[in-house]
């Protein structure tokens, strides 16, 4: 399944780098993209356990998806 999530705090190509390593060291997560003018976050996953995976992973490095708590926010 693919997913596109809109994440808090992400301001250009270094933050894009670092979500794309992290997202990509989790299990079951491929195809990971992410574009910082629409502040999204989109990849594939398997399980509604690899997709709350991949959420926490993305609030643990600070970006938060968008209603989540956001201790980071600019």
């Amino acid at each position: 399944m693919t997913t596109t999530l809109h994440i808090d705090n992400l301001k250009g190509c270094g933050c894009k780098n670092s979500i794309i390593e992290h997202l990509i060291n989790v299990k079951n997560i491929s195809d990971v993209d992410v574009d910082y003018k629409t502040q999204t976050v989109t990849f594939n996953y398997h399980t509604k356990h690899d997709f709350e995976n991949a959420k926490h992973v993305l609030s643990r490095i600070g970006y938060p998806v968008i209603g989540a708590d956001n201790i980071l926010r600019y």
